[in-house]
């Protein structure tokens, strides 16, 4: 596996966030810090292609970790066309969660570049084998090293980044580490233990759908506000 050299920075922030620990399954409880996952769903609401796929490598906690307690309303079935209808006040539920107020992290990546040959699923169905050929034909890692930056830094997204659930929007800017002063992350340490890493997909069936999707975990330490993050095929990851 071999990812492209540059690091790329971003600061994102929210006035609420959660992370969702995925042994308690009543009440949503939030993780102390951003997840891998959560982190690299960022990167990819920004950019993404098939020829590309994002590694998270440091994390940096810059705001002062806090908790707030809500009440949410929560309905507790799910709509289907085979179904008969959902009368909502009878499906209601009260639940209470434990999220963080407050965030503001520094997420570093880079990505590893996918030649056309060990792609899967990298055939586009609106376009025949010579235009493709002609798309592809000058692709390179700095073409979307171009890409991505231009896109982050203004503002561009696919999709509206979130920390954790879709009800917690993310800000963010692209940092420019090499030509700005840099604020220090917290001065905190504390083992955060096993921690979500990220799913872990296996292969599709002949419907396009994933046959299985295994979730991956890891020790995750804070030291002075950093979070170091193992790559993806590294022994540290429990699987």
């Amino acid at each position: 596996m071999k990812y492209y050299e540059k690091e790329f920075c971003l600061e994102v922030w929210g006035p609420y966030a959660c992370f969702t620990r995925p042994e308690l399954k009543v009440e949503r409880v939030s993780y102390d810090v951003i997840t891998p996952s959560a982190a690299r769903a960022i990167f990819e609401a920004i950019f993404w292609k098939p020829a590309i796929r994002w590694q998270v490598t440091k994390i940096e906690v810059l705001n002062p970790i806090k908790w707030c307690n809500i009440k949410r309303n929560e309905v507790g079935a799910v709509a289907s066309m085979k179904s008969s209808p959902i009368f909502i006040e009878n499906k209601r539920q009260q639940k209470n969660t434990l999220l963080l107020q407050d965030v503001r992290y520094r997420i570093w990546a880079k990505f590893e570049f996918i030649p056309q040959s060990k792609r899967k699923d990298s055939k586009n169905p609106l376009i025949d084998g010579e235009e493709a050929e002609q798309f592809l034909k000058d692709e390179k890692p700095e073409k979307y090293k171009a890409m991505f930056e231009r896109r982050a830094s203004k503002g561009q997204c696919f999709n509206q980044p979130y920390l954790g659930t879709r009800e917690c929007v993310a800000s963010f800017r692209l940092v420019d580490y090499q030509n700005e002063d840099l604020d220090a992350p917290v001065p905190d340490c504390k083992d955060l233990g096993i921690m979500l890493y990220d799913m872990d997909f296996k292969d599709k069936n002949a419907d396009g759908d994933w046959k299985k999707a295994d979730a991956t975990f890891y020790r995750a330490k804070m030291e002075n506000g950093v979070i170091i993050v193992p790559p993806k095929d590294s022994e540290e990851v429990l699987r």
